[in-house]
């Protein structure tokens, strides 16, 4: 057992083909370290993860 804890998880999603623009933005919100999780690998397939890094 983890014992007592919280957990939030708030989500933001933006839809449509500049939607990657938006992320800039978004991101200066929490500082210079994020944690990005992603699943399986297609990130890295379809050229998302070099365009976010």
């Amino acid at each position: 057992m983890l014992g007592n804890f919280s957990y939030c998880n708030p989500t933001k999603v933006y839809f449509g083909p500049d939607s990657l623009n938006y992320l800039l933005e978004e991101l200066n919100r929490y500082g210079q370290n994020i944690l990005l999780v992603y699943g399986g690998g297609s990130i890295k397939r379809n050229g998302i993860y070099d365009d976010i890094i």
